[in-house]
Parts: C-alpha cells; sequence; structure tokens
C-alpha cells in the first residue's frame, strides 16, 4: 500500500477505536468491534481522506467522517450477512458476526453502527454535519445500499438485463464509494470542473469495485476470498460473469478501470493516491 495511505489508514483505526471504546455496554461494544475490527481494507474512508489531502484539506478534521463512513460500511457487512440475506457463515475468514454473537446482538450490533455513525457527524460538525449526513443517508437509504440489496434478493428470483444490474451494483456497492468521495469534497474548496471528474471517478471505480467482486467470487477460493467461494452462482445471483461471461465480465471491468483513470488525470491537481486506490481494481 502507498505509504500515506498506509499512515492514514492506521489513523482511521485510531478514530475508530476511539469510538467504540465510548460504547457503554460491553456485549454491544464487542459485537460491534468484532466486524469493525476484521480486517477490512478501509477503502471507503482512504477514498475520503484521499479527497481531503488532495485539496490541502486537514486529515484530522475529517477523521471522524471516515470513522462514521466505516460504521455504516460493517453495518451493511453484518446485515447482508444474516440468515434472512445472503446467509453466510464467514466474512474476511472469520465466522460471521451472527455466527458469533447470534442473530438479534448482530441485528443490534449493526443497528448501533448505523445510527452511531449520525450521531459521529453531528457531534464534530456542527456546520458541516447536515451536508454530510444527508450526503451519507442517501447512499444508506432506500435509493441506495438498501435497495441494491433488495434488487439483489429480487434478483434470486428474475434474470435481470444489463442496464438493471449496473443499477443494482451502482446502489448495493456504488452508492457508499461515491459518498466517501462526496463526503470528502466538503472538507474543501476545488474547481467545479474537479467536482465533475471526481463524481465521475467515484461512479465508474464504485461499479468497477462490485464487477471485480463478481469475478473474484467464481475465480478465487474461500481461503482467498475469506468468504464462502462460487455463492453467488449457487443462489442465482445477477452478476457480470452470469450475465456477460468471464471474458465479458473482465471487458466490463476493463472499462470501469479506463473511465476511473481517465477521470483522474483531467484533475488539475495530483491524484497519485487515488490512482493508488484505483489499483485495487488491476
Amino acid at each position: 500500500m502507498n505509504p500515506i495511505l498506509s499512515q492514514w489508514r492506521t489513523a482511521v483505526e485510531h478514530t475508530l477505536n476511539e469510538t467504540l471504546a465510548k460504547v457503554p455496554n460491553p456485549h454491544l461494544r464487542a459485537a460491534m468491534a468484532y466486524s469493525v475490527d476484521a480486517g477490512g481494507k478501509r477503502l471507503r474512508p482512504l477514498l475520503l481522506l484521499s479527497v481531503v489531502a488532495m485539496y490541502d484539506g486537514v486529515i484530522a478534521e475529517a477523521l471522524p467522517a471516515a470513522a462514521a463512513l466505516e460504521y455504516v460500511h460493517t453495518y451493511s457487512l453484518i446485515h447482508d450477512d444474516l440468515p434472512a440475506m445472503d446467509n453466510d457463515d464467514l466474512r474476511r475468514g472469520k465466522p460471521t458476526n451472527h455466527k458469533q454473537f447470534g442473530e438479534a446482538l448482530a441485528i443490534l450490533a449493526g443497528d448501533a453502527l448505523l445510527t452511531d455513525a449520525f450521531a459521529l457527524l453531528s457531534q464534530h460538525y456542527p456546520e458541516k454535519g447536515a451536508a454530510l449526513v444527508q450526503i451519507l443517508a442517501e447512499a444508506a437509504g432506500s435509493s441506495g445500499m438498501v435497495e441494491g440489496q433488495v434488487l439483489d434478493m429480487d434478483g434470486e428470483r428474475v434474470n435481470y438485463d444489463l442496464a438493471t444490474l449496473k443499477h443494482m451494483h451502482q446502489a448495493k456497492t456504488g452508492a457508499l464509494i461515491q459518498a466517501a468521495v462526496a463526503m470528502g469534497t466538503v472538507f474543501i474548496t476545488i474547481p467545479e470542473a474537479d467536482q465533475a471528474a471526481l463524481a465521475n471517478f467515484a461512479t465508474a471505480f464504485g461499479l468497477g469495485f462490485q464487477i471485480k467482486d463478481d469475478i473474484n467470487d467464481v475465480t478465487k477460493t474461500t481461503a482467498e476470498l475469506g468468504k464462502t467461494a462460487d455463492k453467488d452462482v449457487a443462489e442465482h445471483k445477477n452478476t457480470f460473469p452470469e450475465l456477460l461471461g468471464l471474458k465479458g465480465a473482465e471487458q466490463a471491468l476493463a472499462t470501469q478501470i479506463q473511465q476511473a483513470d481517465a477521470a483522474l488525470k483531467s484533475l488539475t491537481v495530483d491524484a497519485a493516491a487515488l490512482q493508488s486506490i484505483l489499483a485495487v481494481l488491476k
């Protein structure tokens, strides 16, 4: 990992640990921390911080927002893994939250992470809080991740066309990635042209990230993935390899990488940090 990204990741980890330590109930705190500390790449917080740093913003100021973003991402993983949804036993090579703590506490841990994320934003940002809350709430809600999860479940009974598949991926995965970039812009002042380019990057990267996940599901082992391999196929999920074949999915991923790269190259500032993050798709 890029050294500066590693440094920011360490700062994010410290902020997450500080916020989790304030959860008063030890049983709930343990369940929340179990999934937050499960070894995620912190991709979304790093996207947010990269945008802030590119325009000479203050990283320390943005860390609570980065933690809130990771809280929402972790909540979504806990709930997605539940028996009523994707019914997964493994996440990042460890038993999923409901396997470790039971379904009831896993649901509550997810609820707490989601709710506490917005408390973090309102507590730390008396002026910027409303804008940050709106971006994050729209990404997480009925036109974002929740819609994407519903489409994913509904898709087990019907075959989607390419437009619907893209929409599902952009909602389920892309929305929070787009929110990460958009939240970063709240902390800085940037040229209007760069705002459009960053939005284009986030859109392309978000879709590409889920296409890559679809490809990994059919090309990697459970040990490599840290979660059950071939699960999408077994559950008749709508995926890019299922619709386009593996080669078609790989070409679709290459297209998203090209679009994301072109957006970064059009920026008026050095985008080395975002280029390093984009490399996870290659």
